[in-house]
C-alpha cells in the first residue's frame, strides 16, 4: 500500500493555510505547499504566503525555496516536494499538503511528472533555434503532424511548451500525449484524502477574493513589486508573470493606471478561483467543506479529522 498523505485545497482566499496549521497540530503533521508562487523568495504580500504567526510553530516545507528569477517545472516541484514529504513519512509524522495548484497536488500523489521523459540541453537549444526561424504557427504545424492532440491545446506563443513536446518526441520517439497517457496509468505514489475548500455562495468567494486584494494594496503590494524591479528581476520572468505582479508593473510602466490594475487583479484572482473549482469538482474522492458566510474552523476541524480517521490517518 502506497504511503497515506491529507491534502488541504480548494480555490484562492479559502482558509487554507489555517485549516492546515489546524489539522497539523491535532494529528502531528508538517505542511507542505503546493502553492505555485509561495515557492519564492521576496514575493509574499502578492502570494499571500504564510507568515511566521500563521505557522504557530508548524514546519511549513516548499516555501521560500526558490529565486524570482529561477523557473520551477512540474518536475522540478514534483522532485523537491516529495523529497520533503519522504522526510516527514520518515519521522512518523503526517505529510499534509497545502495549496491551490491542482497540477502540482495530482502531479506529486501519482508521483511522476506529467511529461516524465528525458530532456537534453542541445537538443532543446537547436529545436528553440528553430521555432524562432519559423515562427510559432509553423513550428505549432509541425508538432501537429507527430501529436495533433498536444498541439490543439498550444497557443503558437507557448515556445516552451511547444519546444518541449518536440523534444520529448525527438528523443523518445513516443508523443508528449503518449508519455502523459503511460504516467497517468501508472499506480501512484501516495494515497491521498482530500478536503477541498470553498464557499456555497461563488459571490461570497469573489467578495472575500476582492478584499484579500484591497489588503494586499494597503499592505505593500506596489511597493514589493516595485523592489523586485529595482532588485534586477527582469519583468519577463516566469514569477513576475503571475497575478498580481504582471498588473502592477503594467501600471508602473503608465499601460494602465492603478485603480485599472487593481481591478484587473481582482478579475483574474475570479477567474483563478473558478478554474480552481473546475479543476477540483472533476475528482469524485474529494471531501468538500462548504463555507456559509465566513469560515467557522472549528467545524472544519471536527468534520476533518472524522474524514482522515475515515481514510485511516489519525
Amino acid at each position: 500500500m502506497p504511503p497515506k498523505i491529507a491534502v488541504i485545497t480548494g480555490p484562492t482566499a479559502t482558509g487554507k493555510t489555517a485549516l492546515g496549521v489546524i489539522l497539523a497540530q491535532a494529528l502531528n503533521g508538517e505542511v507542505v505547499s503546493a502553492d505555485s508562487m509561495q515557492l519564492y523568495k521576496r514575493m509574499d504580500i502578492g502570494t499571500a504566503k504564510v507568515t511566521p504567526e500563521e505557522t504557530q510553530g508548524i514546519k511549513h516545507h516548499m516555501v521560500d525555496v526558490y529565486e524570482p528569477w529561477e523557473s520551477c517545472s512540474v518536475s522540478r516541484y514534483v522532485t523537491d516536494a516529495t523529497a520533503c514529504v519522504e522526510d516527514i513519512l520518515s519521522r512518523g509524522k503526517l505529510p499534509i499538503l497545502v495549496g491551490g495548484t491542482g497540477l502540482y497536488i495530482d502531479s506529486l500523489i501519482r508521483g511522476l511528472d506529467f511529461a516524465d521523459a528525458p530532456g537534453d540541453e542541445g537538443t532543446r537549444e537547436k529545436l528553440s533555434a528553430q521555432y524562432d526561424e519559423l515562427g510559432g504557427e509553423k513550428f505549432r504545424e509541425k508538432l501537429r503532424e507527430i501529436d495533433p492532440e498536444r498541439a490543439e491545446k498550444l497557443a503558437p506563443g507557448d515556445k516552451r511548451r511547444l519546444v518541449r513536446a518536440m523534444e520529448v518526441f525527438c528523443l523518445t520517439g513516443k508523443t508528449i500525449t503518449e508519455h502523459d497517457a503511460e504516467t497517468r496509468a501508472r499506480p501512484p505514489k501516495y494515497e491521498a484524502a482530500k478536503i477541498a475548500l470553498t464557499f456555497k455562495d461563488r459571490e461570497k468567494l469573489y467578495e472575500r477574493i476582492d478584499t484579500r486584494v484591497d489588503i494586499m494594496v494597503r499592505e505593500g503590494l506596489i511597493e514589493e513589486v516595485q523592489s523586485l524591479l529595482q532588485s534586477g528581476l527582469d519583468k519577463g520572468c516566469t514569477a513576475m508573470q503571475a497575478i498580481g505582479y504582471k498588473e502592477i508593473v503594467a501600471a508602473l510602466e503608465g499601460s494602465i493606471s492603478m485603480d485599472e490594475a487593481i481591478e484587473a487583479i481582482k478579475r483574474e484572482s475570479r477567474r483563478y478561483a473558478k478554474r480552481q473549482l473546475t479543476w477540483l469538482r472533476r475528482d469524485e474522492s474529494v471531501f468538500w467543506i462548504q463555507w456559509e458566510e465566513k469560515a467557522d474552523f472549528d467545524f472544519a476541524r471536527r468534520v476533518s479529522t472524522e474524514f482522515l480517521a475515515s481514510r485511516g490517518l489519525k
